[in-house]
């Protein structure tokens, strides 16, 4: 493969990844559920639509520039 094609498809695997978490999201977010992560080495759970909203006002880190 050359360069070209590795970035190819890493971005769509990055994006694959991106489509993965925003139906998460918002199936978490219809059940008003939950998700939970690890920061700083702390136990974190965080409702499904106070993530949402802070995705809507960050663009994502995978999208293409």
């Amino acid at each position: 493969m050359t360069k070209e094609e590795i970035q190819v498809m890493r971005n769509k695997i990055l994006q694959g990844i991106e489509l993965a978490y925003q139906r998460l999201l918002i199936e978490k977010q219809k059940d008003d559920s939950e998700l939970v992560f690890s920061h700083n080495g702390k136990i974190v759970a965080i409702k499904a639509r106070d993530l949402i909203k802070k995705n809507q006002e960050q663009p994502s880190r995978f999208s293409k520039p």
